[in-house]
């Protein structure tokens, strides 16, 4: 129903509007071409819609002011890292203490227990460790995971993400598992490593995990960085049902899912995890990721944890655990992330997915809006019920007019995803803005 030379014409209008605009921005992405890799410090950066990326002056609350002077609405909040919102005043105020008393040193301090003990509050595991990125607390749990079965393999979802966990980049090509498109670099073939299951099928999961060599199950309880998939229901009650039959671990990662409330998926449906990973917005935008385990995992782990060789046993790092980025977490925890937060910011992802949808029934377009907690996604197909379908609805051209677009109409969405994110921060006008600039892309599209 789309006109391809339609959206390459409105591309095109944008893109001339867009460098009109941003002349600083254009400056310094090209003195950046000079010592930056593809211009930027890290590469999915060039993944933003426009010519160049737009640089940064600073961000507060839910708004981004660019180095031109132009200001955002921020619907991409850093990816989930600033859910909070940005510049937290009781984050900022408690790094700028700690960094007057010492940022890392190797010695633990009491923020570590206080964080921990909320962290088990919220998510009900009773005993947790800390990491830089949830990267690598889902490495340092594969690990474990792999010590205490003794088994090789672990098992994710079909177009799952976890960060640049090396076993995670793997899909399935009808029944083999293949390297996700677009990995560099593999150290071995993922097919060695790694068993991938459909997301929604039970039937799949209970004939994969029966052969008995895999360790554990990563997985997020919704699909997220594929686009919002959601589970059916009793999936994830049969998918716990499976693992624990099949001695396999189950470990929920909650980095992109804490969007469902105070303790994630997790604590808002019930989940009963052995492991249960969760990073970015936990210390308000300071590197930081933590994992729980039950008591029983606790206790198979004590001895090896408190051998003389853990330092190099694969888990841990020089900066992790530091004395700056927990006193960030203690200050972001007690304040943020909070029930009366959530109380604010799922309305607005509620009001978002309602003008999308109103927008998407006026033109009587195919297309579809999920929402999750205080996070929603609109995709142009009917849900996807898995992570292949998903993926196979992509529609990169469309999706980066849009996103160009809306930045150039002041409303910044995450740069591979149709995704909204919502802080306390935010209001009312903030959502009201994005459904008029979505209507306005969608009538030209059409019309």
């Amino acid at each position: 129903m789309i006109d391809r030379e339609r959206i390459a014409v409105l591309r095109a209008d944008e893109e001339r509007r867009f460098v009109e605009t941003h002349p600083k921005s254009q400056a310094l992405a090209e003195e950046a071409g000079e010592s930056l890799l593809a211009g930027v410090p890290m590469p999915w950066m060039t993944r933003w819609a426009g010519s160049f990326p737009v640089f940064l002056e600073s961000a507060s609350g839910a708004r981004l002011v660019d180095v031109d002077g132009l200001e955002y609405v921020d619907l991409c909040l850093g990816d989930t890292g600033a859910m909070t919102g940005h510049a937290l005043p009781a984050v900022a105020d408690a790094v700028a203490r700690r960094a007057r008393q010492g940022i890392t040193t190797m010695l633990p301090t009491d923020d570590a227990i206080w964080v921990a003990q909320e962290l088990a509050r919220r998510f009900g595991l009773p005993q947790w460790q800390f990491a830089m990125t949830a990267t690598d607390a889902n490495r340092f749990v594969l690990r474990f995971a792999r010590h205490l079965t003794g088994r090789p393999r672990v098992a994710v979802m079909d177009w799952c993400y976890h960060g640049t966990v090396d076993e995670a980049f793997a899909t399935l090509d009808g029944d083999r598992v293949v390297p996700r498109p677009g990995l560099l670099g593999a150290p071995v073939d993922v097919a060695q490593t790694t068993a991938v299951l459909p997301f929604n099928d039970l039937e799949a999961a209970e004939r994969r995990l029966a052969a008995g060599d895999v360790a554990c199950l990563l997985m997020e309880p919704a699909l997220t960085n594929i686009g919002i998939v959601l589970p059916e229901d009793g999936y994830l009650a049969g998918i716990r049902e499976i693992t624990r039959r099949h001695g396999v671990l189950l470990v929920i990662d909650e980095t992109h899912t804490l969007c469902a409330g105070p303790g994630g998926a997790t604590s808002a449906w019930g989940l009963e995890p052995d492991l249960l990973v969760v990073g970015k917005p936990i210390a308000g935008g300071v590197p930081l990721a933590a994992y729980g385990m039950t008591a029983e995992v606790a206790d198979r782990l004590r001895e090896p944890m408190l051998g003389h060789e853990i330092d190099v046993a694969g888990v841990g790092g020089t900066l992790t655990a530091n004395a700056l980025a927990l006193a960030a977490a203690r200050a972001a925890l007690s304040s943020s992330l909070r029930e009366e937060d959530f109380a604010l910011a799922v309305p607005l992802a509620e009001r978002f997915t309602d003008g999308v949808a109103s927008v998407i029934a006026e033109h009587g377009l195919p297309w579809t809006v999920q929402r999750l907690g205080c996070r929603a996604e609109y995709w142009f197909c009917p849900p996807p019920r898995n992570g292949a379908e998903a993926a196979a609805a992509v529609d990169e051209e469309l999706e980066g007019l849009l996103h160009l677009l809306a930045l150039n109409r002041g409303v910044l969405l995450t740069p591979f995803h149709n995704m909204a994110l919502f802080s306390p921060q935010h209001s009312t006008d903030d959502v009201d803005l994005h459904t008029a600039v979505f209507g306005e892309a969608v009538a030209a599209l059409v019309g």
